[in-house]
């Protein structure tokens, strides 16, 4: 498949609804919240319940997806974390530089370009992935953000708890286990199916509406470091741990990768504001965090185009 084919059929939709939800934010003042609390605590769940109960991945590939999130958030933390120090980086902005680098937009931009790119096994694996990441990311991230400042990580872990989606797997997996699952076509799984469907269109919605209001520009340049971590070298660091983790479905192996390559986390801008302190002078860690988020965002769509083309071509895994 060309790379132009790869575009079209993996890329284009996502930067198509992104873009709309990015007009909208510039044209009219929309308020995500309520949104964002729709997505959270209705969508997702049952995108996640719907995903994990119908999916035919087996147990071993969804611990290998989990092991393999966090071999890889342990690799990027160390690179980022020399490398940030190397640059001269201090905090608060040196949190939030290692965030930025590490944790992916696997929900609302991964899920969406996996399906697309690799069809349910795509989406399945993103699920399992953004689970794993999520927990990362409530305890290490919460931590890498509050360090050096009057937040604690301990937040973190009872943020965990507060995250619908957790429940949602915990739910399916019981389900699965106790056999106790309707049939695919029985009216309560089609309705979780649909009311899961719906919330990739409007994750991706909310993303070009966030990236419409980030304030993008003064810190563009200093975030290059960061952007590059995340878009050149997690890739590279993802080979490396599929690898090592030996997954023995292909695909899943290929999707692990490509979420490991989205950019960098629109939570990273939430934790940063709810976690770290603000600092008298020179460049605030919030508006360092939604500049690694724009750019990371803008350079992915011809990374990521040349990465499903050598992913789905099998040169890379």
């Amino acid at each position: 498949m060309s790379l132009l084919s790869i575009f079209a059929t993996a890329i284009l939709p996502i930067v198509a609804i992104a873009t709309a939800g990015f007009v909208l934010g510039r044209v009219r003042e929309v308020d995500v919240g309520p949104l964002n609390t729709v997505t959270v605590y209705v969508l997702v769940p049952a995108l996640v319940f719907h995903s994990l109960a119908t999916t035919e991945l087996g147990g071993g590939t969804l611990v290998s997806v989990a092991l393999g999130v966090f071999l890889f958030t342990g690799v990027m933390t160390l690179i980022s974390e020399g490398s940030g120090r190397l640059l001269g980086e201090t905090e608060p902005i040196l949190g939030t530089f290692v965030l930025v680098s590490i944790f992916s937009n696997a929900g609302n931009y991964g899920i969406p370009v996996s399906e697309f790119a690799f069809g349910e096994t795509g989406r399945a694996t993103a699920v399992v992935y953004i689970v794993a990441q999520s927990v990362a990311m409530y305890t290490l991230g919460v931590y890498l953000a509050a360090r050096g400042s009057d937040g604690h990580w301990r937040d973190g872990v009872r943020a965990i708890f507060a995250i619908p989606l957790v429940y949602a797997v915990a739910a399916a997996l019981l389900a699965r286990w106790l056999a106790l699952l309707p049939p695919a076509d029985a009216a309560a799984m089609e309705t979780l199916q649909l009311v899961g469907d719906s919330a990739i269109p409007v994750m991706l919605l909310i993303l070009g509406i966030e990236l419409a209001e980030t304030d993008y520009g003064a810190a563009m340049f200093r975030v290059t470091p960061a952007a590059t971590l995340k878009m050149v070298v997690a890739p590279v660091v993802a080979v490396g741990v599929a690898v090592l983790v030996g997954f023995q479905n292909q695909t899943v192996a290929r999707v692990f990768v490509l979420e490991c390559a989205m950019p960098a986390a629109v939570t990273t801008l939430i934790l940063t504001g709810e976690f770290t302190e603000t600092v008298p002078d020179g460049i605030e860690a919030t508006e360092y965090a939604s500049s690694a988020i724009f750019l990371s965002t803008v350079v992915s769509v011809p990374v990521l185009t040349g990465l499903i083309a050598l992913l789905q071509a099998g040169i890379v895994i």
